[in-house]
């Protein structure tokens, strides 16, 4: 057996949800690369539209759809709509999540639902739509996107922490419930990662930057290139006995005490 062709995702349909620009948009490219057909959607035209000529760009083929993850409906008629179109989807990676940096006792309950809404009922209403068809294949990978805050809390984030949490619990669920069909449900928490959003926190000089920079033992942020590797892997065959856990690309953060006085 050739180990390398264990990595390759060649014949299958990836769908990434969210996935029109940022770490969704470097692990589709990684996908592509590896030989998988790219699905994505987002929340209106316009964001598809705009995600549609980024993966053009790059000269990749990808089939767009407007949808809302916590739409159930919406869901379920869209991952029809997909099997009829482009066929039954081998990979789905939760990515689409938002966050509200506000202190707890200043959030309302409104904003708390929201967070919950997209970050943990999104991925439980895309899995449950998906994994039907992927018992009937006889296999899956269902990969969702944690958050370093599945297992820390920090500041102004509680509904987002509580939201990563449960869904880290969800990826050991799913692959107690259904690894016997081998489906593999595993997750990735990346760590803080260079994006167009975190930019103004990157700035030389800014405190949030120079935290980051002494709290990471690489001593850098990550990029999302960084994660294209780890994706692959989870959504490939090299890792078929792999369930249930999350896998943190997170410059060793988790594993760091802090160093110590001189």
């Amino acid at each position: 057996m050739n180990v390398m062709n264990s990595f390759s995702l060649e014949g299958k349909i990836a769908l990434i949800t969210g996935a029109s620009y940022g770490i969704g948009f470097a692990m589709a490219k990684a996908y592509a690369a590896a030989g998988a057909t790219i699905v994505f959607n987002d929340r209106n035209q316009e964001a598809v539209d705009k995600g549609l000529a980024a993966y053009k760009e790059e000269n990749i083929k990808a089939y767009g759809y407007v949808c809302d993850v916590t739409d159930e409906a919406g869901v379920e008629k869209m991952i029809a709509q997909i099997e009829d179109e482009v066929g039954v989807i081998d990979i789905l990676v939760n990515n689409a999540g938002i966050i509200k940096r506000i202190p707890m006792i200043e959030m309302t309950a409104e904003e708390f639902r929201q967070v919950i809404d997209v970050d943990l009922n999104g991925p439980f209403i895309m899995a449950k739509a998906v994994i039907p068809s992927m018992i009937k294949k006889g296999s899956g990978k269902i990969i969702n996107i944690c958050s370093m805050m599945s297992e820390l809390g920090r500041e102004t984030v509680s509904a987002y922490a509580a939201a990563k949490g449960g869904l880290k619990m969800l990826t050991r669920n799913i692959a107690s419930e259904y690894g016997e069909y081998n489906i593999q449900c595993n997750g990735i928490g990346p760590g803080y990662i260079a994006t167009p959003q975190t930019a103004p926190l990157r700035e030389e000089g800014h405190p949030f930057n120079s935290f980051i920079i002494a709290k990471t033992p690489a001593a850098r942020w990550g990029t999302p290139e960084d994660l294209m590797g780890p994706a692959v892997f989870l959504a490939s065959n090299a890792s078929d006995f792999v369930n249930g856990h999350v896998l943190y690309v997170d410059g060793g953060i988790l594993a760091y005490i802090g160093k110590q006085p001189k």
